[in-house]
């Protein structure tokens, strides 16, 4: 296993002490160099030169945040990201890769990453992105049911009378904020910075288009169906049991 330890420091963090992060890099001289910046904003950063070596040490836990290359040796950062997410580790997860595009980005969020950074990146933008991730935390473990569907954010399942859904991160985490508020309404602005993060810079339609694909899961082949649009002021999951 290749590993090595690189500059890290004790300092302050937003929340009053040194966040842990876990850098998962194969091109060294990158990967001392954003632990070095990390450093001076008050992390503690330790690096992972290859995917196995990777997945071990996140294994153990202890990190805030895991900052994931994609193209690793060994394993590489898709793999390292399901595998730890089907074991799971819910630290969250910034994927870095140095490809580009929209299929990319769809299989990082689908294997479990909670956020993506194309390189070349700015490192203005990478702690913003680290510090909106540390903010959410980890997903909370409280069992979540609205009528005949229920929610389990520990285990990561959805079930709907019974029936077990399966859907991406993206589409669950999503689907844990509509339920975390009861059946009332989160607009789409609420909704984006929840589930996307205050730093996204993209299509806010991408919420029309995650919320279609959960209405095709947990609403296919139900009736009523329980997710329901508020023309101009949002979405909201209604119970299909009169409760």
């Amino acid at each position: 296993m290749l590993r090595r330890r690189c500059d890290h420091g004790r300092g302050t963090g937003e929340t009053g002490g040194a966040m842990r992060i876990l850098m998962i890099e194969d091109e060294v001289p990158l990967a001392e160099a954003v632990a070095r910046g990390l450093r001076r904003e008050g992390f503690d950063v330790e690096c992972v030169h290859d995917g196995i070596g990777g997945l071990e040490r996140a294994r153990e836990g202890g990190y805030d945040a895991i900052i994931l290359d994609i193209l690793l040796p060994k394993m590489n950062g898709y793999k390292v990201c399901e595998t730890l997410r089907g074991e799971g580790v819910w630290t969250p997860i910034l994927m870095l890769t140095a490809k580009d595009g929209e299929y990319d980005e769809a299989e990082a969020l689908d294997t479990g990453a909670d956020d993506f950074l194309s390189k070349p990146f700015s490192f203005v933008v990478l702690v913003a992105r680290l510090r909106a991730l540390l903010r959410r935390g980890a997903p909370k473990v409280a069992t979540l049911q609205i009528g005949s569907l229920t929610l389990d954010p520990a285990r990561r399942t959805c079930r709907r009378a019974g029936r077990e859904i399966e859907l991406t991160r993206r589409e669950f985490t999503l689907l844990e904020a509509l339920m975390q508020r009861g059946g009332a309404v989160a607009s789409k602005d609420a909704l984006l910075e929840e589930v996307w993060g205050p730093e996204f810079e993209g299509d806010r339609n991408i919420v029309e288009v995650y919320v279609g694909y959960l209405r095709r899961k947990i609403d296919d082949g139900f009736d009523p169906h329980m997710l329901h649009t508020v023309r101009g002021a949002g979405y909201r999951i209604v119970a299909d049991d009169g409760t």
